[in-house]
């Protein structure tokens, strides 16, 4: 028996429910495995009332995407609250490791690509826009270092990566425990940067 049924719920609630379904969905099957169908079923309604709030499984699919992306910057954004670039760099990576943890289903739907989706749809397009949220506290650390500023988008592209991708293959092990992790990536990322030459070159 679907969600849906022997439930009497509003236009809002309807598609709030809608689309909680389809993040299940999607996560499970991807976007090609997915169908309305599905959906619908898992919804217990019928097929035309999922059509009626997305029109089709593109919009659904771009409306699930979209919810997971505003959900995940708001984490972040809201997490980095310290002055200190380590406390900054430990909040952010608490926030995408409990992201990860409490919404699992919205993470692997962000974690696949989908062909119907631009480049800012995919996993990549997201990096992308958390980097640029921690992209001035990158560069505020760097010039009270005497570094050059203008290279913190390419730190905070790569600190960003490195933090995802741990958290993707933490997904799937959950081993160590999220705390854990986070000082591990930490300690990694904090102990290379306070050593950071002032102009690398490549032996």
């Amino acid at each position: 028996m679907g969600e849906g049924q022997r439930r009497r719920m509003s236009g809002a609630q309807r598609r709030e429910q809608v689309l909680r379904v389809g993040r299940r969905v999607f996560a499970e099957r991807g976007f090609d495995g997915a169908s309305m169908e599905e959906v619908a079923a898992q919804a217990g309604v019928s097929k035309p009332v999922v059509y009626e709030h997305f029109g089709d499984k593109e919009r659904l699919y771009q409306a699930v995407v979209d919810r997971e992306v505003d959900t995940l910057l708001a984490r972040i954004t809201a997490a980095l609250t310290s002055g200190h670039p380590r406390m900054l760099l430990e909040q952010a990576t608490l926030a995408l490791l409990t992201y990860i943890e409490d919404e699992t289903d919205g993470f692997r739907v962000l974690m696949r690509d989908s062909p119907m989706m631009s480049g800012q749809g995919r996993f990549a397009g997201l990096l992308n826009d958390v980097a640029h949220r921690v992209k001035h506290h990158v560069a505020a650390g760097f010039a009270a270092r005497g570094y050059d500023r203008e290279l913190a988008e390419l730190y905070a592209q790569a600190l960003t990566g490195l933090v995802a991708f741990t958290g993707q293959w933490w997904l799937d092990v959950r081993q160590p425990p999220r705390e854990v992790v986070a000082a591990h990536l930490v300690n990694l990322v904090w102990n290379g940067l306070s050593r950071l030459e002032r102009e690398p070159r490549i032996s």
